[in-house]
């Protein structure tokens, strides 16, 4: 993302308040809790009963000391004893279970989230990524939910125990000790009017927090992709200090949001601490005139400990929970962009390829609206015919395959596979009749036979072969000590350029498509390098229909047809030899320039 766009985020950030908008975010990521319910209803009854046997305690605490005077009802010392043991042990359990639950719900919730999210991720059109950063989008699958998973482990429970002992523990007081407990709840407003004006403060800086590290994972990311830049240019001191600035106001923002969080558990510590303090002392006064007994004043004053530990407990869970719905905020915002498939809802099927036809395109990129790119392209490509893109950087070329993978939408004008507008078909029918073998080959981390499956994620090992075979790859995969089982590496950097090429021309061999893209495959190999590619290359296209992009005018002498590009228009067309021939064209020129330079 762009950094003014993140500063317009932040800024928005700054306004946004607690409300019913930022409540039902943080509640509709509980729809991937709904399929664990069964053990949530485990968990919360395990709480509950959790909840209630901690209740207890006071409760026969206060019975223990009266009935050392014999005032508990006929109970005795031993057992009253051996009930409040038991009352610990059902504690033990049920908090074992609520724990365990918990974590089970927790746990596969967020696997499901994540999934979810990088399911979206790789469903968004290209587009949106081209609006966003890497480390940006990044960031909300890691750091998001996260805290996601804080909570969904520790403080929904904990925020739920509190609550019951919270209110639980008020019923009771209200039955058992009505004085004491009106005299206690009159503390209550000033805690609740404190957690709503700190609350507002720490939601914004927990925000902010959240956004800043994005905006360093960002830095990161662009970092490791580009070391080789980075180590070229001698910028390890630049980056290193790009990437510190950004923590320090990640540092910032953090130690701001702690700051109000501090202040929010402190006053309502003090405030609740200072209210227990005038309840005992109003319970002693009690006590002294005889009008509760000594084990009424221990149980109370236990209770106004538990109830008092829970206020404080809520207002940490509050700030916690202020957090988690900036989070879960923009995991919605993400769940809810829109899938790269808008095309007709009437899908038609494509049984076989036909021609290709560019029909009055015109397009302008979505992030350069005022800038038309295509200006009325009409090309006609004959099934299984071998045409050429040409032209200067910038002028449509590489444009013009991406409309017909459906990248993009055109402004105006319609693009046909065999007379069917490619909007009429679902992207996986159009898309799976098409191979590309771009000039930066992107390869995955993992092994070379995992990277030519790519074009067929099914296919057998003798399968692989005959496409590296075919790619003359081959010979140097079984050079290597693990053949095909050898690790590439990040991007492929283990490779070299040429070996990377003919890893590329090996996936798109097994995948087999009818329709082929060479986007500058050979521009960027030594003459060594080149010869075997374009070998493969040639065995590639063999009764394929195939768009070739080049700067390099001799690897398509052999084409059927060449269209050159300029300034968004197709200003010539025609054969090698057609267009060579002709006196001050722009192929031609073209053709006299790299011939002088070679």
């Amino acid at each position: 993302m762009a950094r003014g766009n993140r500063d317009d985020i932040l800024e928005e950030d700054k306004k946004r308040k607690v409300n019913k908008a930022g409540i039902q975010s943080f509640l509709e990521i509980f729809k991937f809790v709904r399929p664990y319910r069964g053990y949530l209803i485990v968990g919360l009854i395990s709480l509950a009963l959790s909840a209630l046997a901690t209740l207890g305690f006071p409760l026969l605490a206060g019975k223990l000391v009266d009935a050392a005077d014999n005032k508990a009802g006929g109970y005795s010392i031993n057992q009253v004893t051996i009930a409040l043991m038991g009352i610990l042990l059902l504690n033990a359990i049920f908090a074992f279970l609520r724990i365990r639950t918990f974590a089970n719900v927790s746990e596969k919730s967020l696997r499901d989230i994540r999934v979810a999210l990088y399911d979206k991720l790789v469903h968004l059109s290209i587009p949106f990524f081209e609006e966003r950063r890497v480390g940006e989008l990044t960031s909300r699958i890691t750091s998001d939910v996260q805290q996601l998973q804080d909570v969904l482990s520790f403080t929904l429970a904990e925020f739920l125990r509190q609550a019951i002992t919270l209110v639980v523990g008020i019923l009771l007081l209200l039955v058992f000790y009505p004085k004491l407990t009106l005299f206690m709840l009159a503390t209550f407003p000033i805690i609740v009017i404190g957690a709503i004006i700190f609350g507002r403060y720490i939601r914004k800086l927990s925000k902010r927090t959240q956004d800043s590290l994005a905006y360093a994972n960002t830095i990161v990311m662009e970092t490791l992709q580009g070391v080789h830049t980075v180590k070229a240019y001698t910028n390890e001191v630049y980056e290193t200090n790009r990437y510190s600035n950004a923590l320090a106001k990640v540092i910032q923002n953090a130690l701001n949001g702690a700051k109000y969080r501090g202040l929010l558990v402190s006053f309502i510590i003090f405030v609740v601490l200072g209210g227990i303090v005038g309840v005992i002392w109003y319970a002693a006064t009690l006590y002294s005139q005889r009008i509760i007994t000594a084990g009424d004043l221990i149980s109370f004053t236990l209770f106004t400990g538990f109830v008092g530990a829970s206020v404080a407990g809520l207002g940490e869970i509050y700030s916690q929970l202020q957090k988690t719905i900036g989070a879960s905020e923009r995991i919605r915002e993400l769940l809810g962009q829109e899938n790269e498939e808008t095309s007709f809802p009437e899908k038609e099927t494509l049984k076989q390829v036909g021609d290709i036809a560019f029909s009055n395109v015109h397009f302008s990129y979505p992030t350069r609206p005022d800038i038309e790119v295509l200006k009325g392209i009409n090309i006609q490509i004959r099934n299984g015919q071998k045409i050429a893109l040409v032209g200067h950087s910038g002028s449509g070329k590489s444009t013009i395959t991406s409309l017909l993978l459906r990248y993009y939408q055109p402004s105006v004008g319609n693009i046909l596979v065999s007379g069917i507008n490619i909007e009429a078909l679902e992207l996986k029918e159009l898309r799976k009749h098409i191979g590309i073998v771009p000039q930066d080959v992107l390869l995955f981390g993992g092994s070379i036979a995992e990277n030519i499956s790519y074009g067929k994620p099914l296919a057998t090992l003798d399968e692989i072969k005959a496409a590296a075979r075919k790619a003359n790859a081959l010979e140097f995969v079984e050079k290597f000590p693990e053949g095909f089982s050898t690790i590439v590496g990040e991007r492929g950097v283990k490779l070299s350029g040429g070996q990377r090429q003919r890893i590329a021309i090996a996936r798109a061999i097994l995948k087999d498509p009818e329709i082929l893209i060479l986007d500058e495959a050979t521009s960027s190999l030594d003459a060594e390098s080149e010869r075997l590619v374009q070998d493969a290359l040639d065995e590639l296209m063999k009764d394929r229909t195939t768009i070739i992009i080049a700067h390099r005018l001799a690897t398509i002498r052999k084409v059927d047809y060449i269209y050159v590009l300029s300034d968004g228009l197709i200003q010539e067309q025609g054969t090698h030899d057609d267009l060579s021939d002709k006196e001050n064209g722009i192929y031609s020129n073209l053709l006299r320039l790299q011939f002088e330079i070679s």
